[in-house]
Formats: C-alpha cells, structure tokens, sequence
C-alpha cells in the first residue's frame, strides 16, 4: 500500500551504487502510465491507496495451507488430477521468501542495476523438472471465467515476469502456467455464515521476450530529468488534470 503524500525513501537515484528495487507490480505500472510511474519512483509521489482485498487473501492463505500439505506429501493435488496436470507442488527451502510481499523472488538486472522482484503464490513442478508458476485469483462472478478480460491481460504479464526472474535464476520453467481461480457462488439460497466456492485451473502459455526491454525502458524513463507525457487511458492523470482545471491550475 502506497504513502499518503510525498515520501523520502525507496525513491530512484542515478548516482547511488545500490541496487534499486523494482517490483514486478511497479514494472506494471510503468506500462499501465509512464507519468504514474514516474511520479512514484523518481519524485516519490504515489498513487492514492487502494484498500486491502482481505478475503481475498483469506482465500490466498488457506490455499496456500491446502497445496503445502500436497508438498509435505509430494503429491499431487486432486485439482492437478482433476486437470491433467502432471506435476506436484515445488518443495524449495526458499519458497517462504518467493511468496513474501516486498521480498519474493529477486533478481539483479545489471545493466540498469535494478533489483528486479516477485512474491509468487506457488510453484509446481513436472516429472522433467521443469518449475511452473502458479497464480492464486479469487472472485464472485456469474459469467464465465476466461483470461480474455482487457484488466487480466496484466495477470498475464504478471505470470511471465514471474517465469522471467525464475529463468535468471537458474531455473527451467514451463511457458505454460495456471491460475487457480476460485469463484464465490451466488446461487444459494442463504448465506448461513458461509461461502461456497467453484475452483477452476486455467492454463496459459505465455512468453517473457518483452520483460527485458521493459526493464531497460523503465530505467531510461527513471534517469531522465523530465517527466514523460501522461497516458491517455491513466484514470489517475485524468483526475489530477480535471481537478487543476477546476481550480484554475
């Protein structure tokens, strides 16, 4: 969750021999509104909060939980059955840090000296030993669930990022990855203090061809000294542009 005003730290500096940190949901960011992007990581102004999914990430938990006991086991769980997913949840000593939020997986980009990172939910892997990244999604929704949606193609970007800094890591990953998406029904008659789920595993196979560039693209924006132009479809800089209109800005 973003500061409220402008902040201090974790903010871009040409000069410093550190490593800069660049999160997989920033990288987003800087495709979704370059000026956005800007704001935050050179002039330490970020977008508003947004307010925290908290059932959401019940859900994520308990997930979690349920997988985990397949990967004490090393066995497949009955959603991989149920699929034709031949593959078991990855055991890696180093799983705790890759699902932590600001730490995850990390990888240093050299050429930008930008510390590339990503919290993923999970990891499978398959007979050959190729590691598969798993996305956890929940929802509510009587339409059917498909990755055709404009705002999940950023899901989709998310999964190959992921597959990218795994892949700099020393890791063979599958092109192709799952997302569990679970879905809380509607239909019942009461709520009776619970809620019923349908889950299903979408598969996509996808490419990381662009994530270099867009690192490499965010660094050229981060060193310049002048802002890039607003996106047209930046719901933020629209908002900053009619309110400074307003008031005669």
């Amino acid at each position: 969750m973003g500061e409220i005003g402008k902040r201090t730290r974790n903010i871009f500096d040409s000069k410093a021999k550190e490593p800069f940190k660049l999160s997989r949901s920033r990288l987003e960011n800087f495709l979704r509104c370059k000026l956005c992007f800007y704001l935050d990581r050179r002039l330490g102004v970020d977008q508003p909060p947004g307010f925290p999914f908290t059932l959401n990430n019940a859900v994520d938990h308990l997930l979690k939980k349920e997988f985990d006991i397949h990967r004490v086991a090393k066995s497949a769980h009955p959603l991989m059955e149920q699929y034709g997913v031949d593959a078991v949840p990855f055991e890696h000593p180093d799983l705790k840090k890759w699902r932590e939020n600001f730490v995850g997986i990390q990888y240093l980009h050299e050429p930008t000296n930008l510390m590339i990172t990503g919290a993923v939910d999970d990891i499978w892997v398959d007979p050959k030993g190729e590691l598969i990244v798993v996305d956890y999604k929940a929802t509510s929704t009587e339409t059917e669930i498909t990755l055709d949606a404009q705002y999940r193609q950023a899901y989709k970007r998310q999964m190959e990022i992921y597959q990218w800094l795994f892949r700099r890591n020393g890791f063979t990953v599958s092109n192709t990855g799952y997302f569990v998406y679970v879905n809380a029904l509607k239909d019942k008659i009461a709520f009776d203090k619970k809620l019923e789920f349908e889950v299903k595993l979408l598969s996509y196979t996808g490419s990381d061809a662009w994530v270099e560039k867009t690192i490499t693209d965010a660094h050229m924006c981060l060193v310049e000294n002048t802002s890039p132009a607003p996106s047209k479809d930046c719901e933020y800089c629209a908002y900053r542009a009619a309110a400074n209109e307003a008031l005669g800005k």
